[in-house]
């Protein structure tokens, strides 16, 4: 089966989170390897999207959409650091 790389999860996790989490660096559970987003290989759309990790090729992420709530599971992944853009002056 074809797969596209992590980013095609970019637009899809958009519409819940503020912050692009395609950047973000994740641990996979299974294996332990620490990487972005990114690179976590995507199988999808239907019924949903599913990432894969590069390494072991276990289930790091899935993302389920319907058309009034969104089912994120990431039991595959041991964490999750997300950049977070830097506060300004004054505000």
């Amino acid at each position: 089966m074809t797969h596209l790389d992590g980013n095609a999860m970019a637009g899809p996790l958009s519409e819940i989170f503020a912050v692009d989490l395609s950047a973000a660096s994740g641990t996979c559970a299974s294996c332990g390897l620490t990487g972005p987003v990114a690179a976590l290989r995507v199988y999808g759309p239907d019924p949903g999207l599913v990432a894969r990790c590069p390494g072991c090729d276990e289930v790091v992420m899935r993302l389920v959409r319907s058309p009034d709530a969104a089912w994120l599971d990431l039991h595959g992944a041991a964490r999750l650091r997300i950049p977070l853009p830097s506060p300004t002056a004054g505000s």
